[in-house]
């Protein structure tokens, strides 16, 4: 499906705000275990899942993809949809600070991987428990900012 927002052509198609929420509680349990276990390698794997989302778009962001074939059959269509932009750019500002903590801890800069982790898990557990994206308001934000004028981060 494409459309205009702001005069600029969208392709991705809406999405699913439950499976955006799946993917932050995913994403949840992923920076949990990094912080636990101070493992880089596991930084960096959730930063290439947030890659995906960021570079290829959110129809192939790998979480969205399990949600989409695991959970979605089994629940009946969303009564709401949400635009693909604020939640593509909040995979891009996940994979900035996933990148800084994999940094972190794999050159023993272990603070600088655990505060970059814990901001993350932040972001990810404020959307995943409560629909509260933080990303999607920093691209509402920034929209404005920008002279979008009053564009909403979420519908």
């Amino acid at each position: 499906m494409s459309v205009t927002d702001n005069g600029n052509a969208r392709t991705e198609p809406r999405l699913d705000p439950r499976g955006v929420r799946f993917s932050a509680a995913l994403t949840t349990v992923v920076l949990a275990l990094v912080l636990v276990s101070g493992s880089g390698l596991l930084a960096i794997a959730q930063a290439v899942v947030f890659a995906v989302g960021a570079v290829a778009g959110m129809r192939f962001a790998p979480y969205g993809a399990l949600y989409r074939v695991l959970l979605a059959p089994r629940l009946g269509p969303p009564t709401e949809w949400e635009d693909a932009a604020p939640v593509r750019f909040s995979q891009t500002v996940g994979l900035v600070f996933t990148v800084v903590a994999a940094a972190g801890y794999l050159t023993g800069l272990t603070a600088l991987g655990v505060v970059a982790a814990a901001a993350a898990l932040v972001a990810a557990f404020l959307n995943a428990a409560f629909g509260y994206c933080l990303g999607c308001e920093m691209y509402g934000l920034l929209a404005r900012l920008r002279g979008g004028g009053t564009a909403a981060a979420r519908p």
